[in-house]
């Protein structure tokens, strides 16, 4: 069984290979993924008086949106 992990410890696939490479010539693109990431996912947590404030105003959603009230 060792002998498996030996022989394919080294393996690097294309897509592997691809990144690497992409990474080795913009070596800024990292620096950017994470100042994207920062934008649209690392947000400041809401106060307990504005996330009932967002709650009080939210807008009830029908259950199935796509049917037209005949």
């Amino acid at each position: 069984m060792k002998l498996f992990f030996k022989q394919h410890r080294m393996y690097e696939s294309d897509h592997t290979k691809f990144i690497k490479s992409l990474k080795d010539q913009n070596p800024s693109m990292e620096e950017g993924q994470r100042q994207g990431r920062s934008l649209l996912w690392d947000k400041a947590p809401l106060s307990l008086e504005e996330r009932a404030r967002q709650q009080q105003s939210a807008i009830k959603q029908q259950a199935y949106v796509y049917q037209t009230k005949v």
